[in-house]
């Protein structure tokens, strides 16, 4: 026999009790106790084979009750969760109030959903600004594209601003080379500011074979401790000047880019423009649905539990890391470099978490209040989507990606879709 009680607890945390006595609560113990007996070894037996009195013996009665607990605990957690219609949203923690032969009380402490008290969510703002992309736009697209498409070529006349030039460099400080300030065969680009101030520009008008000793000081906000605001000589070898050679926008640059129904270089123009308008427009809506949302979630009030917050910035990190793994760049080299800990990621992640879970508790509240389902039909289009999106057969999707976890992303597409028709355009 079972017997249950919740006690609300603040915050989003109860405590589910049950006690459990009579025969479920024996044959807990008699499970637990053959499957301790598997693994005792008693001499002149074999390992799990001696007979049950004398196994009785080797186990202390803590020790099958400990096991006993742990056999149906799982089992009466769910029914306490269905019994009380509760939402978890973490594995709940379990502590024994009292355990013997004959009962057992269990305390589950539980960190449930918490309820959202909406606000205004229906006929606000939802203004997309106007996009319209200008001639110096394209322009400034098309420069790109020639400077994709550049050819390299090395040159005999002295280096300009905008060249390419190869060099040996070694710094001095006082006298003393310091660290971090040598290189060989280092590719720069003159006017491009990647070195300090005042080192590209006096190497403009240098040319193959020279050498020369660039005198300057380091800026005051230096990074290096030593070298801030610190007069230094670099001494520069120079090895070779190249030069930039730009393709003529023409037809024929048009024809080399490999555009689809670009021929001209007026096509060229029409399809940057149309490419470029469609993002902007993408951007504005985006920004428009972002600002409508941020006021949805702003109206509305919630008490988040703590432990949410913690998985949500725990899920955002461990993405975090994924993303930098694929520049075969690790977490660790990102947080030295930086200068950062692990709790300042923690910090800056936390926040956006926080807004994520508070939106995806609102949307969920919204949903439910407007009966917004996902009914086979949408969920089985979100499986073709998928299927087109990889190139993968439907059935293979299917058995991949579970029902239930395309239901709930259906139904909180269908609650901000109902925010954004039911806005002011």
């Amino acid at each position: 026999m079972s017997n249950w009680t919740i006690t609300e607890k603040e915050n989003s945390k109860g405590e589910l009790t049950v006690t459990l006595s009579g025969e479920r609560w024996l044959k807990a113990q008699e499970k637990a106790f053959n499957e301790i007996a598997k693994e005792v070894e008693i001499k002149g037996f074999r390992k799990g084979q001696a007979p049950k009195a004398l196994v009785e013996k080797q186990v202390s009665e803590g020790l099958i009750l400990s096991e006993a607990v742990n056999e149906i605990a799982n089992d009466l957690l769910q029914e306490g969760i269905k019994e009380h219609d509760l939402w978890p949203v973490d594995r709940p923690e379990l502590s024994v109030n009292a355990i013997s032969k004959q009962e057992v009380e269990m305390v589950f402490t539980i960190i449930v959903k918490p309820e959202v008290e909406l606000g205004e969510y229906k006929g606000l703002n939802y203004e997309i600004e106007d996009v319209e992309i200008s001639n110096e736009k394209v322009d400034a697209e098309i420069e790109r594209m020639r400077q994709n498409y550049a050819e390299i070529t090395v040159k005999e006349d002295a280096a300009e601003d905008g060249d390419i030039v190869v060099i040996d460099f070694e710094g001095f400080k006082d006298g003393v080379a310091f660290e971090g300030g040598k290189a060989e065969g280092h590719e720069l680009k003159l006017g491009s500011n990647s070195f300090i101030p005042g080192f590209e520009s006096q190497l403009i008008g240098t040319k193959a074979g020279d050498s020369k000793d660039v005198e300057l000081s380091f800026p005051e906000d230096y990074h290096v401790e030593d070298l801030k605001g610190a007069p230094v000589v670099f001494k520069v070898t120079v090895h070779e000047v190249k030069e930039t050679i730009l393709p003529e926008v023409n037809d024929d640059f048009a024809q080399d880019l490999n555009i689809p129904e670009v021929e001209t270089v007026e096509q060229l123009k029409e399809r940057i423009k149309s490419d470029m308008e469609n993002q902007e427009k993408d951007k504005a809506e985006n920004e428009a649905l972002d600002k409508l949302l941020t006021e949805v979630v702003d109206n509305a009030s919630v008490n988040i539990p703590q432990r949410m917050i913690e998985d949500e910035t725990d899920q955002m990190i461990q993405e975090f890391a994924q993303r930098l793994q694929q520049q075969n760049f690790g977490l660790n080299q990102f947080l030295q470099m930086t200068n950062q800990s692990i709790d300042d990621i923690r910090s800056q992640f936390e926040i956006d978490a926080t807004s994520k879970v508070k939106l995806r508790l609102v949307l969920e509240t919204i949903a439910d209040k407007e009966n917004l389902v996902a009914d086979e039909d949408a969920i089985n289009d979100e499986y073709q989507k998928i299927a087109d999106q990889y190139q993968m057969e439907l059935d293979k999707v299917k058995e991949l990606i579970p029902a239930e976890s395309l239901e709930y992303d259906v139904k909180m597409r269908k609650a901000l879709d109902f925010v954004k028709d039911s806005a002011i355009k």
